[in-house]
C-alpha cells in the first residue's frame, strides 16, 4: 500500500464571502467560484512534487498516482478528498486524516491544526503564505508568487507526512484508522440522494406553521420580551423554563438571553411551536428546522448529499455534526418528525438498511458494573422496565399500566449516573410529567436499592478520580476492559482512562478545589473553561465511551460487506441492492448483536428496519 499526502491550495475571497469561514465545506467545493491553483503530492517517503496549471493540467497530473492501491493522506481530508472526488473523479483506496488522528490521540479539547501539531510532535514549522492569497485567482499568480506558494504548499504536505508517520509509529490504534477511513468516505464518496420535492414542501409547510403558530399561541411582543410572561407561555408547552444564577444580583433568574445555552436548545425542541416562540424571542427569523431544510435543499441542487460526520467529535469519542449540519439531531418527534429523514434517499436500485443498538448504555452500565440480575434480565430478554416498575410501584409485573412501564423506562434510561430526586422530577416536568417530590424520591431510592452494584459503580469512580489527583491508581471495571492511566505516565501529561480501542478518555489537569460550603470538588480543563467530575459522571463518560467501540468495531464488521454510509448516536445505516435486502438486514443484525472479546459476557441487541428513505427504515 502506498501513502499518498496530497494538500490542494484553493482560490478564496473574503471581500465575497467565499471562504470556509462563510461557507461549508460542500458549498465552498461545488460553487462555480471554485478554483485549483495547485496541488503537493508525495508518495511515501520520495520527494514532494508541485503542480499549477488548467485544471486539465492538474487532472492528468493526479492521473499519474496509483490511487486505486494508495491510502490519501492529509490535514483535513474530507476537504481534499471531496476535491478529488468532485472535480477530478479520483477516489483513493483507503483515506486517513492527520487532524482526526491528532484529536483522538491528543483529546477532543486540544489544537489539532497542522501548525499546533507540527509543533506538538517537533517535525518542523508551518509557513504563512497563504494569507497573501486571498482573492487572487491563479492567472493573477506572477511566477515568483506562484513558485513561494508552492514551497509553502510543499512544506504543508512535509509536515502532514511526518505527523502521520509520528502517529502510526506511536501505535495509533489500527481499528480507529478503519473508523477513519469509513467516515471520510461517506463525504468524500456521496451515495445518498435528496429528494428535493419533499423538501421544499417541508420548507413551506414550516413557514406556513411558524406565523400561524405564533398567532395561535397568542404571543404578543409584549409577551415575548416580558420574562415572568414567557415563562408563562412555555409552561403552556410543558417546558420549564431554563435557569441561572444571576451574575449582578446572585440570585436566581431566568436564563433567556442569547448567551444561555440553555435557551437556544429550545430552538431544537420537539414542539415546533416552542421553536417558534423562542426563535422569534430571540430575533432570529428562522427556526433551526427551516434553516436546516434550506441547507439540505441547496445541497440537492449541487449533487448527491456528502455526509458529514465529526469523527471523534464528543469528550467520549462518538461521533458529531459537521459542515454545519447535524445529522445527529434530525427530529423524530413532534410536528417535523421523520420530514427530513424522508428526503434522504438510497441510490436507485438500493435500500437504506438502519439499525440502532437497544439499550446499549443501560446494558453497558450493568455489565460494568456486575449487576448480574440486570445482566440477565437484559441477555434473556425480560421486559426490564417492567421489572424496574414493579419495584416502584409495589406491585406484580404483570398488573404494571402502560403508564407505569413508561416511568420505568426513564429511570432505567435516566438515573444510571447517580441523577438525584430533584433533578429527577424536573427532568420529568420538562416532559409534562409532573410527580411530587416525595414521589421523586421514591422512585430514585428504588432505583439505587434494586442495583446497588451501579450505585457502588458511581462510588468506585468518585475514589478513582480522588486517587488521580493523588498520583495513585484505583481499577473500574471488569479487569482488563479499562486502564486507569496517571498523568506522568502519559505522552500528554493528561491523566484519564485507556479504553478498548486502545484510545484515552481524558481528563485534563484533573484537580481538586474546596466549593462555597469548603468540600472538594473535582473538575478538569476543556475548551470551555472547567469541567466538574464526579463519580457518577465519570461512569456516564465511561459507558458511553464503551458503548462507542462497540458501535465502532460493529461497523467495521457491517462495512466488510455492505457500504455504511450513516452512524447516529448508537445506530449504523448502510445501503444494499434492493434484491438482497433481507439478507442485508439480518447480516446487519448478526454483526449488531455480536460483542468484541474483550466485553465477553455483555448481552446487547438490536432492531433494524429498511427502506427507500432513511425515514422508511
Amino acid at each position: 500500500m502506498n501513502i499518498i499526502t496530497l494538500d490542494f491550495e484553493t482560490f478564496y475571497d473574503s471581500k465575497q464571502g467565499y471562504t470556509l469561514k462563510k461557507m461549508t465545506m460542500e458549498e465552498y467545493i461545488r460553487s462555480p467560484l471554485f478554483q485549483t491553483i495547485g496541488v503537493s503530492v508525495k508518495v511515501n517517503e520520495e520527494e514532494t512534487a508541485w503542480a499549477s496549471g488548467t485544471h486539465a493540467q492538474i487532472k492528468r497530473f493526479l492521473d499519474t498516482y496509483d490511487w486505486e492501491n494508495s491510502m490519501l493522506v492529509c490535514q483535513n481530508t474530507a476537504f481534499d478528498g471531496l476535491i478529488l472526488s468532485e472535480h477530478y473523479g479520483i477516489h483513493a483506496k483507503w483515506y486517513a486524516d492527520t487532524m482526526l488522528m491528532g484529536r483522538a490521540t491528543l483529546g477532543v479539547d486540544a489544537r489539532v491544526s497542522l501548525a499546533a501539531l507540527a509543533k506538538h510532535f517537533g517535525v518542523g514549522e508551518k509557513g504563512d503564505e497563504v494569507i497573501r492569497a486571498d482573492g487572487m485567482r491563479r492567472e493573477d499568480f506572477s511566477d515568483e508568487e506562484l513558485d513561494a506558494y508552492g514551497d509553502y504548499c510543499v512544506n504543508d504536505v512535509e509536515l502532514t507526512y511526518k505527523i502521520f508517520s509520528k502517529m502510526v509509529r506511536d501505535g495509533f490504534p489500527k481499528g480507529e484508522m478503519k473508523l477513519i477511513d469509513l467516515t471520510l468516505k461517506m463525504f468524500v464518496r456521496p451515495r445518498l440522494v435528496l429528494n428535493k420535492e419533499l423538501l421544499e414542501d417541508h420548507l413551506i409547510t414550516i413557514r406556513e406553521k411558524k406565523g400561524a403558530l405564533l398567532a395561535e399561541s397568542g404571543c404578543t411582543v409584549e409577551d415575548l420580551m416580558s420574562n415572568p410572561k414567557l415563562a408563562d407561555v412555555l409552561r403552556q408547552y410543558g417546558v420549564e423554563p431554563p435557569v441561572k444564577i444571576s451574575a449582578r444580583t446572585g440570585k436566581e433568574a431566568y436564563a433567556f438571553s442569547k448567551t444561555d445555552a440553555d435557551f437556544n436548545a429550545l430552538l431544537e425542541h420537539p414542539d415546533f411551536r416552542v421553536q417558534a416562540i423562542v426563535a422569534a424571542r430571540l430575533g432570529v427569523k428562522s427556526t433551526l428546522e427551516e434553516t436546516r431544510t434550506e441547507r439540505f435543499i441547496g445541497i440537492a441542487d449541487r449533487g448527491l448529499m456528502p455526509v458529514p460526520l465529526g469523527y471523534y467529535a464528543a469528550h467520549t469519542g462518538r461521533w458529531g455534526g459537521s459542515d454545519k449540519i447535524n445529522l445527529q439531531n434530525l427530529p423524530s418527534r413532534g410536528a417535523n418528525a421523520g420530514k427530513i429523514k424522508n428526503a434522504i434517499e438510497a441510490p436507485e436500485g438500493y435500500v437504506m438498511i438502519d439499525s440502532d443498538s437497544s439499550q446499549i448504555e443501560a446494558r453497558v452500565l450493568a455489565w460494568l458494573a456486575g449487576q448480574d440480575d440486570l445482566v440477565e434480565d437484559f441477555r434473556e430478554g425480560r421486559d426490564v422496565y417492567k421489572i424496574m416498575a414493579s419495584a416502584i410501584y409495589g406491585k406484580p409485573e404483570d398488573e404494571i399500566t402502560k403508564e407505569e412501564r413508561f416511568m420505568g423506562k426513564t429511570v432505567v434510561l435516566g438515573c444510571g449516573y447517580g441523577l438525584g430526586a430533584v433533578k429527577f422530577r424536573n427532568a420529568l416536568g420538562i416532559q409534562g410529567i409532573d410527580i411530587t417530590q416525595d414521589m421523586a424520591d421514591t422512585i430514585i431510592l428504588a432505583y439505587r436499592e434494586k442495583y446497588p452494584a451501579i450505585t457502588a459503580l458511581w462510588r468506585q469512580a468518585q475514589l478513582m478520580i480522588e486517587y488521580v489527583t493523588k498520583e495513585k491508581v484505583l481499577d473500574i471495571g471488569p479487569p482488563g476492559v479499562l486502564e486507569v492511566v496517571l498523568p506522568k505516565n502519559d505522552k500528554n501529561r493528561n491523566g484519564g482512562v485507556r479504553l478498548p480501542s486502545g484510545l484515552m478518555l481524558y481528563y485534563p489537569e484533573l484537580r481538586a478545589e474546596p466549593n462555597e460550603k469548603g468540600r472538594l470538588e473535582y473538575s478538569y480543563r476543556s475548551r470551555y473553561g472547567r469541567n466538574r467530575i464526579y463519580g457518577g459522571k465519570a461512569v456516564e463518560n465511561i459507558c458511553q465511551a464503551v458503548a462507542r467501540c462497540i458501535i465502532g468495531e460493529q461497523m467495521i464488521l457491517i462495512a466488510k460487506r455492505y457500504e455504511v454510509v450513516l452512524t447516529v448516536h448508537d445506530a449504523i445505516a448502510c445501503i444494499a441492492r434492493e434484491e438482497e435486502a433481507d439478507e442485508a438486514q439480518a447480516y446487519v443484525e448478526q454483526c449488531m448483536r455480536w460483542v468484541p472479546a474483550w466485553a465477553e459476557g455483555l448481552p446487547v441487541n438490536c432492531e433494524s428496519g429498511y427502506g427507500r428513505s432513511y425515514g422508511e427504515c
